[in-house]
């Protein structure tokens, strides 16, 4: 299971990188071209949704079929300890999850906004020409 969260864990951060590079003041030359490159990856990255439900129904079944210390002194030390674990490893999964399925929300808007302002430029552009 670690392959999984070892590759979204790439996607995230992937991501990022993306969203940096494109907000990032002062890179108007390379813009297009990076707009271009993350117009084109938006398709593949949108992978992550379904790969991210699929790993919450995963942390999900995990939660519901922990085993469970009813009694005061019922698990061990060992047990306890891996328990805890257990559950520290799945709110570090979900949060991944969550960072993953944001950055792809904000990596999709502002490429839209980056693209509508570069539209509209153009556009004011072409009036001025025209006076």
């Amino acid at each position: 299971m670690a392959l999984e969260w070892v590759v979204l864990g790439y996607a995230a951060g992937a991501e990022a990188i993306m969203l940096v590079l494109l907000t990032l003041p002062g890179l108007d030359a390379l813009r297009r071209g990076l707009v271009a490159a993350v117009r084109s990856a938006l398709k593949p990255l949108l992978a992550v949704v379904p790969f991210c439900l699929f790993l919450l129904m995963d942390i999900y079944w995990k939660y519901e079929t922990r085993p469970t210390c009813d009694q005061e002194h019922a698990c061990t030390p060992s047990e306890h300890l891996r328990h805890q674990k257990s559950i520290m490893k799945s709110q570090r999964n979900a949060l991944l999850i969550a960072a993953a399925l944001v950055l792809y929300w904000l990596l999709f808007s502002v490429t839209s906004l980056v693209v509508r302002i570069d539209q509209l430029n153009q556009r004011l552009e072409k009036l001025k020409r025209q006076e």
